[in-house]
């Protein structure tokens, strides 16, 4: 495999897990998913690439452009955002 080839594949996999982060940062221990790295991974390639490998500026332009993610994407994101509001609740019951 060529020099390029190897760089390539090691950014689209970044690119990946990155998308998966973004997806589920609200999660503890970000329980990455195949549904988000599906729902995510051309979104944040898409929009957010120039931030890439910094992953709190990626998380941040992430949800600076969620008008224009996926839906695929943002009902990932939806649904992370529930449960991770959902535990925060339950932990200021306790």
């Amino acid at each position: 495999m060529t020099r390029y080839g190897i760089g390539r594949i090691a950014t689209l996999s970044a690119i990946a897990t990155i998308a998966i982060a973004i997806a589920l940062h609200t999660s503890p221990g970000l329980a990455f998913t195949q549904e988000a790295q599906q729902m995510c991974s051309g979104d944040a390639m898409r929009l957010c690439s120039s931030e890439i490998p910094d992953i709190p500026r990626i998380m941040a332009c992430m949800h600076r452009n969620r008008a224009h993610v996926s839906p695929g994407c943002r009902a990932v994101m939806d649904r992370e955002a529930a449960m991770a509001a959902a535990r925060r609740r339950a932990a200021v019951a306790d």
